[in-house]
């Protein structure tokens, strides 16, 4: 099959690929790309799949395919390959790699997100909550504007907006985020979303985010084994947004942000949140922080993918529900309480069950021998959407 796929980042072709492009009997790119390459005869593509397919079916000779950047990384290539085609690839500086290198700035602890619509932008904010360094390669609804307007709330960054990367326009702007929602843009193709106040870690041997805790249910004021399972059923992960409401001193807010995800404390006691800012600190994460009394303090909040309630009456739970959280978990200290949160949860729409936590830890007696502890149990409610509603 004669298929390549050259990438294209600003400067001149190199002499393979100006051959190549000389022997295709098909060039074809999107708009921008042309224009500023300006191949005779090459044609901008609504449908990439459909025209290489009818180029390939009538087998009239090489096909030449124009990609921004490095088309390997977030480009075409995936899509082809995905359709059962093998290109041959000719690759170029990627966007992101120009961005920072226009910036200035190192980028081997950068996060890449690449969302393919509006519908992923909250997605995209969780992970720039979340990370210290993330570029975010601009998409319809997913711009320095939008990302601004989510961010502000509560998540202070500097935005650098990469606009016409290797076109004749080219523009790096460092950007506050109240400039970035009024001010035009003119093709962005990068915005780069830096944490200012992010202190300088030791060098990562990977990538991107870090490889994860070594181990997480740390030891604390409620029991690790009980902490184990809520956050089993939270699952936060990178690109999720939790909220610990009645947080305390912040310990399950910080298991949550250790394993990746953007957290947001709600806790109205003064000490518990001077405890729970030493603590993140201590532990070098990010949550933000919430003062008040739920659920008025939960109303200006974004809207969460998973939720645990550690205080508040069945009042704040239903406040939470009401936000359709994917996983919503509860701990209570008796057990009468359950069967009025299980039906409550059941008329929001949810299916929830009750567990009973008790973990007793093995001591050694006066005599040598050994015995267990005393332990007061713990009744946690785990809540999902109820698909058969």
């Amino acid at each position: 099959m004669n298929l390549t796929v050259i990438g294209w980042d600003g400067s001149a072709p190199a002499p393979e690929a100006l051959d190549l492009l000389k022997r295709a009997a098909l060039v074809t790119g999107p708009d921008r790309v042309l224009r500023n390459l300006r191949v005779p005869g090459a044609v901008p593509y609504d449908n990439l799949l459909a025209t290489v397919d009818q180029h390939l079916e009538h087998g009239e000779g090489p096909a030449v395919v124009l990609a921004e950047g490095d088309p390997g990384f977030f480009g075409v290539v995936r899509d082809l390959r995905e359709h059962g085609l093998l290109p041959a690839v000719v690759p170029a500086v990627s966007l992101v790699a120009r961005a920072f290198a226009k910036a200035g700035l190192n980028w081997e602890d950068a996060l890449v997100v690449a969302p393919s619509g509006a519908h992923e932008l909250s997605r995209a904010v969780n992970a720039c909550r979340a990370h210290h360094k993330v570029a975010v390669l601009v998409a319809p609804g997913v711009g320095p504007a939008e990302l601004a307007r989510e961010l502000a709330p509560t998540t202070p960054r500097a935005l650098i907006v990469c606009e016409d990367l290797g076109g004749p326009d080219e523009r790096v702007t460092h950007s506050r985020m109240g400039e970035a929602t009024t001010r035009p843009w003119k093709d962005p193709d990068v915005v780069l979303v830096i944490d200012p106040l992010h202190r300088p870690r030791p060098r990562s041997w990977l990538a991107g985010a870090g490889p994860g805790p070594e181990e997480w249910a740390l030891p604390g004021d409620t029991p690790p084994e009980v902490r184990a399972f809520v956050l089993a059923k939270l699952g936060p992960r990178l690109g999720d947004l939790v909220w610990d409401v009645g947080a305390g001193t912040g310990e399950l807010a910080i298991e949550c942000a250790r394993l990746g995800a953007a957290v947001v404390a709600v806790e109205r006691d003064q000490a518990a949140c001077e405890a729970l800012r030493r603590n993140v600190i201590r532990h070098g994460v990010k949550v933000a922080l919430t003062r008040g009394q739920a659920p008025p303090a939960l109303e200006p909040l974004p809207d969460p993918d998973a939720v645990f309630v550690g205080g508040g009456g069945p009042d704040v739970i239903v406040a939470c529900a009401a936000r359709r959280p994917r996983s919503l978990v509860c701990s209570l200290k008796v057990i009468e309480q359950v069967p009025a949160v299980l039906g409550r949860l059941r008329e929001y729409g949810y299916r929830a069950r009750g567990t009973q936590i008790q973990a007793a830890p093995i001591t050694v007696l006066p005599d040598g021998s050994h015995g267990l502890a005393p332990a007061e149990p713990v009744f946690v409610v785990h809540a999902v959407p109820d698909s058969t509603g």
